[in-house]
C-alpha cells in the first residue's frame, strides 16, 4: 500500500470511527430516554438494563455503519478540498477514482464483514435482548402453546396440529396426510393421532392412539392401529422433519433469525403453501443492507466532490443525518410494496441501493463534465 493510500485511508477510518461513536451514543441515549419510565415501572435491575444495551449495540452498529461510512466520506473529502489537498492530487494526475480506491476497498471489506455480522451476530444479540424484553417488560411474548398449525412437509405431506404446548413439548389431535408425488390429488395415507410428545433422547415424536389408513388401488383401504409408537418406527411414515424448535420458529421475529434460519423459515412457509412475501423481503433486506456501506461511500463522495461550499463539521454531520433518513425512508416505502406482493422481494430489498447508486453515478458524471 502506497503512502498516499495509507494517508487517505487513515483519515477515512478516523472519521468513520468518530461517526460510529457519536451515533452509538445518540442511539443509546434516545432509547434510554424512551424506555426509562418502563424500566422504572417494571423495577428492572440496573445490571439487566446494562445487559440490555450491551445486547442492543450490535443492532445499533448494523443500522449506523452505513451512516458512519457516509459521514466519513463527507468529512474526508470535504477536508481534502478545504485544505486544497484534493487540488494538489489532481495536479499530480491523481483522479477521483484513484483517490477513492483505498476507501472503496475498505468499504467492500466492511460489506463482507457486515454480511456475517448482520446475518448471524446481530440476530443472536437481538434474541438475547428480546428475551429480556419479554421477561422484564412483557414485550413480544412468544406463546408457549400453538393451536391449529398447518405445515406442508416434503411437498407431498400435510401435517395439521390441533394443539401444541412447548413447555411440556406435548400436543394432541395431529393429522398427517401423504399424497402421491405424481398426483397430489391422490391421497396415499392418513394418520390420525390423539396425542404426541417429543422424546429428546431419540429426537423423535412419541405417538399415542394412532389410527392409520392406507389408500390403495381399487378404493382398497388398509387399517392399522398403534397404542404407542414413534414416527420413525412406522414403515409408511418414517421420521417427520417437524421439531419443537421449528414450531417455535414460526413465532420468532425476523430480527431474531440468522440468515440460515431465515432461509429455512422461508422454505418451510413455501412448502406449507403459506404467504412468504413479507418474510422474503426481510430476508433479502438483511443482505442488501450490508451493501449500503458501498452505496453511502459513493453517495457521500459524489456530494462532496461536486460541492463548492466549505461547510464545517456541523453541516457535514447534518447532511449525513438527512441523507440517512432519506435512505432509510426509501427502504421502508419500498418494503410496504414488497410486503403486499406488488414488487418482487429481491427488487424491493435492493431498490434503495439502486436509486442511490444511480444518483451517485449522475453526480460523478456531472463532475466529469465540469
Amino acid at each position: 500500500m502506497k503512502i498516499l493510500d495509507k494517508y487517505i485511508l487513515r483519515n477515512f477510518v478516523i472519521n468513520f470511527l468518530f461517526g460510529i461513536l457519536c451515533f452509538v451514543i445518540i442511539f443509546i441515549a434516545v432509547d434510554l430516554i424512551e424506555n426509562l419510565d418502563k424500566f422504572i415501572d417494571k423495577n428492572v435491575p440496573t445490571d439487566i438494563i446494562i445487559r440490555y444495551y450491551i445486547y442492543f449495540i450490535p443492532e445499533i452498529l448494523k443500522l449506523i455503519t452505513p451512516m458512519g461510512m457516509l459521514l466519513a466520506s463527507l468529512f474526508t473529502i470535504s477536508r481534502f478540498i478545504s485544505y486544497s489537498e484534493f487540488t494538489a492530487m489532481q495536479s499530480a494526475g491523481i483522479g477521483l477514482a484513484r483517490y477513492l480506491a483505498p476507501i472503496l476497498v475498505f468499504g467492500f471489506m466492511m460489506t463482507g464483514f457486515s454480511i456475517y455480522f448482520n446475518g448471524w451476530v446481530v440476530p443472536d444479540a437481538n434474541s438475547s435482548r428480546l428475551q429480556l424484553d419479554r421477561q422484564y417488560l412483557g414485550k413480544n411474548v412468544i406463546n408457549a402453546s400453538v393451536q391449529n398449525l398447518h405445515i406442508q412437509e416434503k411437498n407431498n405431506r400435510i401435517i395439521t396440529i390441533g394443539f401444541y404446548d412447548d413447555a411440556s413439548r406435548t400436543g394432541r389431535q395431529i393429522s398427517i396426510q401423504s399424497f402421491d408425488k405424481n398426483d397430489i390429488t391422490h391421497l396415499i395415507s392418513r394418520f390420525d393421532i390423539q396425542s404426541f410428545v417429543w422424546d429428546s433422547a431419540k429426537a423423535d415424536w412419541k405417538l399415542s392412539n394412532v389410527y392409520e389408513r392406507v389408500f390403495g388401488d381399487s378404493n382398497k383401504i388398509d387399517y392399522k392401529q398403534y397404542s404407542v409408537i414413534y414416527t420413525g418406527d412406522i414403515k409408511d411414515l418414517g421420521k417427520i422433519s417437524l421439531t419443537p424448535d421449528l414450531i417455535i420458529k414460526n413465532q420468532l421475529m425476523p430480527e431474531e433469525m440468522t440468515l440460515s434460519d431465515h432461509r429455512e423459515f422461508i422454505d418451510n412457509l413455501k412448502a406449507s403453501g403459506l404467504e412468504s412475501a413479507k418474510t422474503e423481503v426481510d430476508y433479502y433486506s438483511k443482505i442488501s443492507f450490508s451493501f449500503a456501506n458501498i452505496v453511502t461511500i459513493l453517495f457521500g463522495a459524489s456530494i462532496s466532490a461536486n460541492s463548492r461550499r466549505r461547510g464545517g463539521a456541523a453541516l457535514q454531520f447534518g447532511i449525513a443525518i438527512m441523507v440517512s433518513f432519506i435512505y432509510l425512508g426509501f427502504i421502508k416505502i419500498s418494503q410496504v410494496f414488497g410486503y403486499n406482493g406488488d414488487i418482487n422481494p429481491v427488487l424491493t430489498a435492493w431498490m434503495a441501493n439502486i436509486i442511490f447508486i444511480g444518483i451517485s453515478l449522475v453526480n460523478f458524471w456531472r463532475l466529469q463534465r465540469e
